[in-house]
């Protein structure tokens, strides 16, 4: 994988982790932090999908890497409502 490739593996990770973040109306962190919830929406998603027996509905190839643009949105909405969930706070 060259540079240019992470770089842009890196950017639609941070597309999908932020979308993931506005579908739950819950923000925390910044660039760094959508990248991050955007592969463990990636990680989290494809294994939701394998459970339940679903397709890889549309996945991004950049360069040998394929990274699933649907499963990654929606694991990364699932994980940050998880999160939002158990930090918000009570007055």
């Amino acid at each position: 994988m060259t540079l240019f490739e992470l770089l842009i593996l890196l950017l639609v990770a941070g597309i999908c982790g932020a979308l993931g973040q506005a579908i739950t109306g819950f923000s925390r962190g910044g660039c760094l932090v959508s990248i991050a919830l955007g592969f463990v929406g990636a990680v989290l998603g494809m294994w939701l999908a394998r459970v339940l027996g679903l397709p890889e509905l549309f996945a991004v190839q950049i360069g040998t890497t394929n990274f699933p643009i649907v499963w990654s949105i929606i694991g990364s909405a699932l994980f940050v409502a998880v999160i939002a969930l158990l930090t918000r706070r009570y007055y």
